[in-house]
């Protein structure tokens, strides 16, 4: 005799797969091989290359609109779950293209807002895939609702758990801001484009003619608007990106990031001593200073092309990881300007909420100088390092290679605004401005009216070096705590940090402070 009840659980098995089945092919064949024929790989095939192999669990698969004016959509256009990144834990999402374009409406965000809040309560990242149109305009304002309550989780969530936006096809409008938000976006060349109004919009608007790639392409978000922080060739390689500066981070505010167990090495660095010229006029690459010092291969360089004249990266000391934040002068002389304020500055509070030790290598000029820099707000600016690193409560490390002018010097983690140690190589000039500079205004009477200018005005640089430049002034005032021979620098580092482990420091009990953006 057949037992009907057992037929009818099994039917009931077979119609969940074939549920199943049909929200895993998203929109359909068809649709799948034209995101293909574009250089994209589906929303489930990017969660495949980004995740432990076989860790991916699907929450809300089932989930749709609710709306009588669209058609079935499988998933609602968004793949949302949990799954482990190098055996830790994640929570994603990841947008379908080929369900309406991936467009939000209100169970796409909701679903969104589900796993946003899954991470938060569990202490774990959570990482976007973006690859939409926007709003969905057939849900009217119950679309733009839904970004309202995604954008709230990003703000309310940042500092707390590590947000990475990865864009990976059109992200328009409203779908911007998100990323914006987030603490790191990975955009790729020629298929990923950010923009508030598309190139159309803006030809109607002000007759300007653009491409959505030179309006919005990875190359301009990554080298001009500063907007991402990372680009990738390919899909794959972006990917892979988020994978490798996870290994960096700890999964939320309350933990230290992941060391890793380091081989014993030689931490003596002899090519220190010739990297940095002694001539405070030659230029040199700050990231042959900053590979001596951290462990081998360990430098993720952040913005690498977005204002050259600061570099920001994670790096490992002794498998113990640190936040970057150097002048560069190859570019700019390494002086501060703008962009790179900006860019120091948010690099230095996201290391401070995540626990993350900062190590800042100093050789600057000052504030870079000129009207265009004054105009668009360098003091307003300029304060938003001043600001990062005074409230900044993990360790702070500075090492001074050369030049450390004005109030650059003060801004960049100089003991008055709380740095722990600060160090000095020999050859460090810490002073109000250059010596060439100031001997020019405090002897410009004696120097002119002398018999021979050019030599008296070497006597008075020199004079002008020994009284205040060198770094045994500062020392002997406090303001540097050691100087160091260059090709130690690695070796105090590694004491320093070691010193530093159970560092706790409190700030006034506050709602939250008022940074000058």
């Amino acid at each position: 005799m057949i037992d009907t009840k057992k037929l009818d659980i099994y039917d009931k098995i077979h119609e969940l797969y074939d549920k199943r089945r049909e929200v895993e092919l998203g929109g359909g064949e068809d649709k799948i091989d034209r995101q293909h024929e574009k250089g994209k790989m589906t929303a489930r095939e990017r969660i495949d290359v980004l995740v432990d192999e076989g860790s991916f669990v699907e929450i809300n698969p089932f989930m749709e609109h609710r709306s009588p004016d669209l058609p079935k959509g499988p998933g609602d256009g968004v793949v949302t779950g949990f799954a482990k990144i190098h055996g830790r834990p994640v929570y994603l999402f990841s947008q379908d293209f080929t369900v309406f374009g991936g467009a939000l409406g209100e169970m796409h965000a909701k679903k969104i807002a589900n796993v946003m809040d899954l991470a938060a309560k569990n202490g774990v990242p959570i990482i976007g895939l973006n690859d939409s149109g926007g709003a969905r305009i057939q849900e009217g304002v119950i679309s733009l609702d839904g970004y309202g309550h995604v954008f709230y989780r990003n703000a309310i969530y940042s500092g707390v758990i590590p947000q990475i936006s990865v864009i990976m096809g059109p992200c328009a409008g409203g779908a911007v801001y998100s990323p914006a938000i987030t603490d790191f976006v990975i955009m790729v060349e020629k298929t990923s484009q950010m923009f508030i109004t598309g190139p159309k919009v803006i030809e109607t608007v002000t007759g300007e003619q653009i491409t959505a790639e030179n309006l919005g392409g990875a190359h301009v978000h990554s080298s001009i608007s500063g907007n991402s922080h990372f680009q990738a060739k390919t899909e794959e390689e972006a990917l892979y990106m988020v994978r490798e500066l996870l290994s960096y981070l700890p999964a939320n505010n309350t933990e230290k990031p992941p060391r890793r167990e380091l081989k014993k090495d030689d931490d003596y660095r002899p090519d220190l001593a010739e990297i940095v010229p002694f001539d405070t006029v030659r230029p040199y690459d700050m990231k042959k200073v900053v590979e001596q010092v951290v462990d081998e291969d360990s430098f993720f360089e952040v913005q690498k092309d977005f204002a050259k004249n600061i570099v920001i990266g994670f790096g490992r000391i002794k498998g113990e990881v640190v936040g970057l934040i150097c002048n560069q002068p190859k570019f700019m002389a390494g002086g501060l300007d703008i962009d790179s304020s900006d860019k120091a500055a948010r690099f230095i509070r996201f290391c401070d909420s995540f626990n993350i030790p900062l190590i800042t290598f100093e050789d600057v000029t000052g504030f870079f100088p000129g009207v265009k820099q004054e105009h668009g707000g360098i003091i307003r600016h300029g304060a938003k390092i001043l600001y990062a690193y005074s409230e900044a409560t993990v360790p702070k490390i500075t090492i001074i290679t050369r030049k450390a002018y004005g109030g650059a010097y003060v801004a960049l983690n100089s003991k008055s605004i709380g740095a722990d140690l600060v160090f000095a190589w020999p050859n460090a000039e810490i002073a109000v401005m250059g010596p060439e500079g100031a001997a020019n205004i405090i002897f410009a009477k004696e120097i002119q009216n002398s018999a021979d200018p050019e030599a008296v005005r070497s006597q008075k640089i020199q004079e002008y070096k020994d009284k205040f430049a060198n770094p045994y002034v500062a020392a002997k005032m406090g303001m540097v705590d050691d100087v160091i021979d260059p090709r130690e620098t690695r070796i105090k580092l590694i004491q320093a940090l070691d010193m530093l482990q159970t560092k706790k420091e409190e700030r006034p009990k506050k709602k939250h402070g008022n940074i000058p953006l």
